[in-house]
């Protein structure tokens, strides 16, 4: 596998993500049902950015029962730290754009919602290629079991997804439509 594929992988799932997007189906209903199940662990979810589908509904559900958190970029090749979010909070706009909390604690979540650019049913994930939440969740996992939950449209699977050996698995896969269970191997 080369740079190549995982490039035009990516440029293709882009397309398809920004159709299922602006077809408006995007919906968070499947991800509450699942975070229900984690009522007070720490969540790490997200600030959605262009076309990712959008969590906030249910990391708002979420933040009633434990705390909810944002990754943040500190620096460029280093793990994201995460920083507490509750709906209503003051943002500022951090690296890449992302929104960010203007202050808040930082938490080492349990579980985290992970946005991408593509999947496959196996728990592959592409995402924007900088390697942050493979850096993240390789840490976290060192230190403790860590829930890895993939979101996005069912238009961003791709059976043929280029995988490299430091790519951090998913555990679950969350779309509009339903939950899938990554198999264990």
């Amino acid at each position: 596998m080369t740079l190549i594929d995982k490039n035009a992988a990516r440029k293709a799932a882009f397309a398809r993500r920004k159709v299922a997007h602006e077809s408006g189906i995007g919906t968070a209903a499947h991800l509450s049902e699942v975070l229900a199940g984690y009522r007070g662990v720490p969540i790490a979810g997200y600030m959605p950015m262009r076309t990712e589908i959008d969590p906030l509904p249910a990391m708002a559900e979420a933040a009633a029962h434990g705390p909810v958190c944002v990754p943040v970029i500190i620096e460029n090749d280093a793990p994201l730290r995460f920083r507490q979010w509750e709906p209503d909070c003051a943002l500022e706009t951090g690296a890449f754009g992302a929104q960010i909390p203007v202050n808040g604690d930082w938490i080492e979540p349990e579980i985290v919602i992970v946005p991408m650019v593509g999947f496959s049913r196996d728990g592959g994930r592409l995402g924007y290629g900088g390697g942050f939440y493979d850096r993240t969740l390789e840490l976290l996992r060192s230190k403790r079991a860590t829930l890895a939950i993939g979101f996005a449209y069912d238009a961003q699977e791709d059976a043929d997804l280029p995988i490299e050996p430091w790519d951090q698995p998913l555990d679950m896969i969350v779309t509009e439509t339903g939950i899938i269970d990554v198999p264990r191997g």
